[in-house]
């Protein structure tokens, strides 16, 4: 089998609702859009892959996806989110894996992890991980974000 690409398809309950969620709320930028109506198909970017909203469900998927996105920083992309008007499901944490993570969903309660893996994790280095300095520690970033954030406010 030869793949040539890959999307996660989600067909939302409300097509707008979701459009409007993941392109300004949580600002995907917009692949392609294709179709007319409230039913057409609107394809964003996921970094490496792409999140394809298309027709409608006359009712919430009972098996839901979950989607995995990794940021470069938790703490900048959760002042963001909260700016944009969206709510965690659980706020930010450090996994006992070791990843920093943040739950959020969409309007059909779509599970999205916000995920940032730290400079020292082995996800990015293999195994063994080689020596580094340990990362900011996550509770001391959103507390220094929220007072950047809140001061480029006043």
């Amino acid at each position: 089998m030869e793949i040539l690409a890959s999307r996660l398809v989600i067909r939302p309950t409300d097509p707008e609702a979701s459009r409007v969620f993941y392109r300004d709320r949580l600002g995907l930028p917009v692949f392609q859009e294709f179709g007319t109506g409230p039913e057409r198909g609107t394809v964003f970017h996921l970094g490496g892959g792409f999140l394809e909203l298309v027709g409608r469900s006359p009712v919430p998927v009972a098996d839901r996806p979950a989607l995995w996105l990794q940021v470069r920083n938790l703490a900048a992309t959760r002042a963001d989110l909260l700016a944009n008007g969206v709510t965690p499901v659980r706020d930010a944490r450090v996994e006992p894996w070791g990843l920093w993570e943040l739950h959020i969903a969409d309007p059909d309660g779509v599970l999205i992890y916000v995920v940032e893996v730290p400079r020292d994790h082995r996800f990015r280095h293999g195994v063994p991980v080689p020596e580094f300095e340990a990362p900011v520690p996550l509770a001391e970033q959103i507390r220094n974000t929220g007072k950047e954030y809140a001061e480029s406010r006043s």
